[in-house]
């Protein structure tokens, strides 16, 4: 999870160094002879408009590698954990005949009352196949989340608290992950 935040994070602060900030190519006056200090650039970090000495670039790197195999036992305990708190269901298969939010929110609250005995909606349902008509009937629903089985990640599965699978999709998961 955190190595999932960390790769999703993205730098924001950036501040300009003296050679990043606009003008300042000019000697503002001579070495010598004047009496004040010897200066090369208006834009020092001492200098009104000059850069900044010591703050955020835009060069940090927040980048964290997860092997593979700790990617896949995690995936399994989230998993596991769901199956031992009676969170997950397996539907024969998630289809609709129309584009319609009224009748995906009737099944859901039968499978809710009946299986998952919830006072409050947290699902993650995970297609097995990109079925428009049940993405976008599910999509305005709060407190569902509705995504294919490609972009099935580890963020998602811990977010939500019931997981609700298809067949197929629960066939392609030991498929990939049975190796």
């Amino acid at each position: 999870m955190v190595a999932q935040m960390a790769n999703s994070r993205q730098v924001l602060a950036h501040t300009k160094d003296r050679s990043e900030v606009s003008g300042g190519g000019k000697k503002p006056w001579k070495q010598k002879g004047t009496g004040r200090a010897r200066v090369g650039s208006s834009r020092s970090p001492i200098w009104i408009g000059g850069g900044v000495t010591f703050g955020p670039t835009k060069d940090r790197n927040f980048k964290k590698k997860i092997n593979q195999k700790m990617k896949q036992k995690a995936m399994f305990m989230v998993l596991t954990d769901r199956v031992k708190n009676n969170a997950l269901v397996v539907l024969d298969s998630l289809e609709l005949a129309e584009f319609k939010t009224k009748k995906f929110n009737e099944i859901l609250s039968a499978i809710e009352k009946k299986v998952l005995n919830n006072d409050r909606r947290d699902v993650l349902i995970i297609n097995d196949a990109k079925d428009d008509k049940v993405k976008y009937s599910g999509r305005n629903l709060a407190g569902t989340k509705i995504i294919n089985l490609e972009n099935v990640n580890l963020l998602d599965l811990l977010n939500y608290k019931n997981l609700l699978l298809t067949e197929k999709a629960v066939a392609a998961f030991t498929k990939r992950y049975n190796k």
